[in-house]
């Protein structure tokens, strides 16, 4: 299920926006202002974010620079004002779209589901890093003119990550999203698996690489080209 954070000071907009999201099948998350939203997402995994510009404490677009820094998520903006240096400001944070308000709320929905398909994140099947292909329905793999498959821990591992270029994974989010919740051993397991994919492609392709982030986790980049 796509989960996406709603961030706003007005609870008339977060009800409006949680009734029509949630119609739509998303999860949706709340936050009052910018530093609630900041704790939502140190501990939920938001695959799209709305956020209201003019927040109490830290602002839409503070909060809009955090998640384009730490995350790799879309990001719409929420704002009264149309003016276009006002429009400006947002897209230097980072933004990916910007809406007015007031605002139909089906037109954010479309914009909404535009963007979860740009990040192909909405039943994405295929993922695609540059030359690398990862096949998710038949846990395949191509790279070039190789295709195989990994062992199954390996291939969601790389999935999870690919998924999410360049949003750092905590050891404890990879071993609840990969192992479960109820899983008995610790988080050296993330690493000797990292180190399995690192082996494994190390000399068969330079489409990507999985970064460890120090005293966090790990992220997958996919090299521009």
């Amino acid at each position: 299920m796509i989960h996406i954070l709603v961030a706003d000071d007005d609870i008339h907009i977060r009800e409006l926006l949680r009734h029509v999201l949630q119609h739509e099948g998303y999860a949706v998350f709340e936050a009052a202002d910018g530093n609630e939203a900041s704790s939502v997402l140190s501990r939920e995994q938001i695959h799209l974010a709305v956020i209201d510009v003019m927040m109490p404490g830290k602002d839409g677009l503070q909060l809009c620079s955090e998640i384009r820094q730490d995350y790799g998520f879309p990001v719409i903006l929420l704002t009264a004002k149309d003016q276009l240096p006002d429009k400006e400001k947002g897209y230097t944070a980072g933004t990916d779209d910007y809406v007015t308000k007031p605002f139909e709320p089906q037109e954010l929905v479309f914009r909404i589901k535009a963007l979860l398909r740009r990040y192909q994140m909405v039943n994405s099947q295929v993922i695609k890093l540059n030359d690398t292909v990862i096949d998710a329905k038949n846990y395949m793999v191509h790279c070039g003119d190789h295709m195989f498959m990994l062992p199954m821990k390996e291939f969601e591992l790389l999935t999870q990550l690919a998924s999410f270029p360049d949003r750092t994974f905590t050891r404890e989010e990879l071993i609840q999203l990969i192992w479960g919740a109820d899983f008995e051993g610790d988080d050296r397991t993330v690493d000797v698996h990292i180190k399995r994919l690192r082996e494994r492609f190390a000399d068969m392709t330079e489409d990507f690489s999985i970064r460890t982030v120090r005293g966090v986790g790990y992220k997958l980049e996919a090299v521009k080209k």
